[in-house]
């Protein structure tokens, strides 16, 4: 059954018993799977106008406000629904999901071990298990835990292999590590290849298009297109198991891969950008990543916000945009004005970073660019969500990943508002930290 003909069954429904607390919640459950979250919470309160006893719609309920990004709402949801059925895995589940998500990490992995006590912790709890560790440094217990993603129904990776390579000496076999989730996670991981190469086989590597000639210096035997059947090989692992498979802590966490940028891409970046003009400041800016990322919509936001960055004088603003979300640059108006676009120029992550070498600083939410600028050692300003990508922690304003980056964090309050004033100021400050050295180099 579609969502079309689920909402009008449910229709029907309500119209002959409106006081069906149930269907209430179920009408609330479908509206929260095609994002219309309002509703979807109304749905469940009248449900349980109807039902105030019926855990499931109490977690129901709790699950439309974590994604509504009401927490302290929604762990009252879940709360209530455990009291009334302390020991269901579904509602311990969403409790737990709902705990992390609001950022009470030691609450979350409480939350986890009651659900698993008495049993072997499912992939799902594994998963969120290693969030809340990896989010909190636990890297040793992380990455042990992350391996469950591949087990989850959501997984649209490789399945699990009998020949899992287990990180030790290759003595010669071929390894094929494949690639999954995205572009920032492959940059990311890439940073283990001279780590791979000293194991001693041969490498069969997969990688995106996009990122193939910005990442054709790290010195594999093979590069492949995803999804195509790879040639026979020995072992295989993901790439994003590396950081388990090499043992990785906070402590030992290598150096960003060195990046490849072509003659060409470097041309083309000088022509586009031309000279400087004195006494300036060339600030890149990407407002958000890849639409289809589930979680795209809490970390990105919208070019306005970044607009009151050229109202800092001697900042000249560059978009790097890429995607859908550049369209409103076009429709802006301040295109080629207030900001020079440069994504028309960027065929793939090595013309991007060819641009990122001409810019002095990028401002950005969290996105594939990020990664590329911190491999690059380019500064890069990321002003992340409450609960941000595990690599970047839970408090701070740096990250062992990318010792270039620096972040601005949201509140629990989720508020974008202070995390741009923020930038706005450090912004000034360095347009005039960065004007005083060049005079004083004259």
């Amino acid at each position: 059954m579609d969502h079309a003909q689920a909402m009008t069954r449910l229709e029907a429904v309500l119209a002959a018993n409106p006081r069906d607390g149930g269907a209430w919640s179920m009408l609330g459950h479908l509206l929260r799977r095609v994002g219309k979250l309002d509703g979807a919470i109304a749905c469940h309160r009248r449900g349980l106008e109807f039902a105030p006893e019926n855990p499931s719609i109490w977690s129901n309920l709790g699950n439309a406000l974590v994604e509504a990004g009401r927490f302290d709402e929604a762990l009252a949801a879940h709360a209530e629904a455990l009291r009334l059925e302390p020991l269901a895995p579904a509602f311990l589940f969403n409790s737990a999901v709902a705990l992390r998500k609001a950022g009470r990490f030691k609450d979350t992995l409480a939350m986890i071990e009651r659900a698993a006590a008495g049993g072997t912790a499912t992939p799902e709890l594994r998963w969120e298990r290693a969030l809340a560790r990896l989010q909190i440094g636990d890297y040793v217990h992380g990455f042990t835990d992350y391996e469950a993603r591949r087990g989850l129904a959501s997984y649209h990776g490789r399945p699990p292999s009998e020949r899992a390579w287990n990180g030790g000496s290759l003595d010669g076999r071929s390894l094929f590590l494949f690639t999954e989730q995205g572009f920032g996670d492959a940059i990311l991981a890439a940073r283990y290849m001279p780590l791979v190469r000293e194991r001693g086989g041969r490498v069969l590597y997969e990688c995106h298009p996009e990122l193939r000639r910005v990442l054709s210096g790290v010195g594999v035997d093979s590069v492949l297109q995803p999804g195509s059947p790879p040639p026979a090989f020995d072992v295989e692992a993901s790439q994003m198991s590396l950081p388990g498979l090499f043992g990785t802590t906070p402590a030992s966490i290598p150096p960003p891969v060195t990046l490849t940028v072509p003659d060409s891409s470097r041309e083309k970046a000088a022509h586009r950008l031309g000279a400087r003009e004195p006494g300036t400041l060339r600030v890149g800016i990407v407002w958000s990543g890849r639409v289809t990322f589930a979680d795209n919509g809490r970390r990105a936001t919208s070019l306005a916000r970044f607009l009151r960055f050229a109202e800092v004088p001697g900042v000249r603003l560059y978009s790097l945009q890429k995607g859908p979300p550049e369209a409103e640059l076009a429709d802006s108006g301040v295109a080629g004005h207030l900001v020079t676009p440069l994504g028309p120029e960027l065929d793939d992550f090595a013309d991007t970073a060819a641009m990122l070498e001409q810019l002095d600083l990028v401002i950005m939410t969290d996105s594939s660019v990020a990664h590329l600028a911190g491999s690059l050692g380019t500064p890069v300003w990321n002003l992340v969500q409450y609960v941000p990508y595990w690599i970047y922690g839970f408090s701070g304003d740096r990250t062992p990943w990318y010792p270039t980056m620096r972040l601005f964090r949201q509140g629990p309050d989720q508020d974008w508002e202070p995390v741009f004033g923020r930038a706005a100021d450090a912004l000034r400050d360095e347009v005039r930290s960065v004007t005083g050295r060049r005079v004083a180099s004259r």
